[in-house]
């Protein structure tokens, strides 16, 4: 077992940690010192069960053996070799691995280190793609509101979460957003896909209607999940999709949450029946162990920017860290234990009693709505009155507390369990979440 030291409260101000409270958090810390299995353990040593897999990263659970041994053996082999004009095999049998998991005709990988990362560069391809297809004047890029595509300055303009954009004010030009498909008063406590909303990807029309042909992309996410556990209505992505491809274009998934198994398939793209042009992952790529993040494109969109350059530098961009040795032997270890232990079948078997339990909890006072997918769920509060995020919060420090790990978002509560869960984890799980929300005053 491995041990770390962690510093003592009066050593707690150097790091600027991201996402939080860190006025509460330095008065108040909650340290996580070590992980196994489903479970973080604290300082003192009270066990936390993990019911957000981290950060929706963690799939194959905590300190597995296989992933720490590769990348233990690779460190003493090379720890760091580059990418621009030179390569090192275990970066490009990382990329075949992934390959043998994404879409049919979707082969080519570029591999970066992080989903905000991907995103990023997702965008960047699809603008290169056009111009090498001699449509330049494709420059604009359409999101989704309610839709979260990581921190980097693309990901964010297209994404549409309001807090993460208006500190910083000026975003990419050239973008437009069509709307996010929650509909709480025709879909409230739909089991996976609800029956409402497909309707809404008709807005694209409208889009094309005011730009024309200058819109280059369009970027969703195949299931919402930083906004609360967004599922899409049946029908919607096969809509959106059949419109991309009538108007030139290009359609990228956001898969960095619903990538390797979570929603029981290898990709949301699988489970839905919807294939993107291009589509971005991370997190369960490497469970999380070495940061790492790729984005999958189609033959054609490669070939295009590839084959359609004169000799030379095809796409002036990449990471100094972009297949890094440590990240790739990670993957491959990771993709060996998704295959070995087949966690999208898991997910898929225990999806039908992770998703009973979730609507057991629209009984809980308080609860105004439960989204679920896979083995994903959504659990929503009756907002304080003036105080929004308050009560989530609340329930979020009480779970904790009471040896249980959820993730908030404004009033939702979001779960996302590791995919080797099992049905005691499951009734502890939900178990404790509605005692919480009991407990915290409304």
């Amino acid at each position: 077992m491995n041990e770390i030291n962690i510093p003592r409260r009066n050593n707690l101000d150097a790091f600027w940690m991201p996402y939080s409270d860190n006025k509460y958090f330095k008065s108040t810390p909650r340290m996580l010192a070590r992980a196994e299995g489903m479970s973080y353990f604290t300082q003192d040593g009270q066990e936390i069960l993990d019911g957000t897999a981290g950060l929706w990263c963690c799939n194959a659970g905590h300190g597995r053996r296989e992933i720490v041994e590769a990348i233990q053996k690779q460190a003493a082999i090379m720890d760091f070799a580059p990418t621009f004009q030179l390569g090192h095999p275990i970066a490009f049998e990382a990329a075949a691995r992934v390959a043998e998991m994404t879409p049919e005709g979707m082969d080519r990988v570029f591999f970066v280190n992080s989903g905000s990362e991907a995103a990023d560069t997702a965008l960047k391809i699809a603008l290169a793609y056009h111009k090498a297809r001699g449509e330049s004047q494709r420059v604009r890029l359409v999101g989704r509101e309610r839709g979260y595509h990581g921190v980097g300055f693309g990901g964010m303009s297209v994404g549409g979460i309001g807090p993460n954009r208006k500190q910083f004010g000026a975003q990419l030009p050239y973008v437009d957003h069509l709307p996010h498909t929650h509909l709480p008063a025709q879909n409230a406590f739909a089991k996976g896909q609800p029956e409402h909303g497909a309707h809404l990807a008709d807005t694209l029309e409208n889009l094309v209607a005011l730009h024309g042909d200058t819109i280059a992309a369009v970027m969703v996410e195949p299931l919402a999940g930083s906004t609360g556990v967004l599922v899409p209505p049946k029908g919607y992505l096969e809509k959106l999709r059949q419109l991309c491809t009538k108007h030139g274009i290009l359609l990228i998934f956001d898969e960095v949450i619903t990538g390797f198994g979570r929603i029981g398939a290898n990709f949301g793209a699988e489970r839905l029946g919807v294939t993107p042009d291009i589509m971005t992952m991370a997190k369960g790529l490497t469970n999380a162990a070495v940061p790492m993040g790729a984005v999958a494109t189609s033959n054609e969109v490669y070939s295009t920017i590839v084959d359609g350059m004169p000799a030379g530098i095809e796409l002036f961009h990449g990471y100094t860290y972009s297949g890094h040795p440590l990240a790739s032997a990670a993957a491959i270890a990771t993709l060996d234990l998704h295959r070995a232990e087949d966690l999208p079948g898991r997910s898929r078997a225990m999806e039908p009693y992770f998703e009973d339990a979730a609507h057991a909890m629209r009984d809980t006072p308080g609860v105004i709505d439960v989204r679920s997918m896979g083995l994903v769920a959504g659990v929503e509060l009756e907002p304080r009155a003036g105080k929004p995020g308050a009560r989530a919060m609340e329930v979020f420090r009480t779970c904790f507390d009471r040896g249980v790990l959820v993730r908030v978002t404004g009033d939702i509560v979001a779960l996302s369990p590791p995919l080797i869960i099992e049905r005691p984890h499951v009734d502890r799980l939900f178990g404790t979440l509605a005692e919480a929300i009991e407990a915290v005053p409304a």
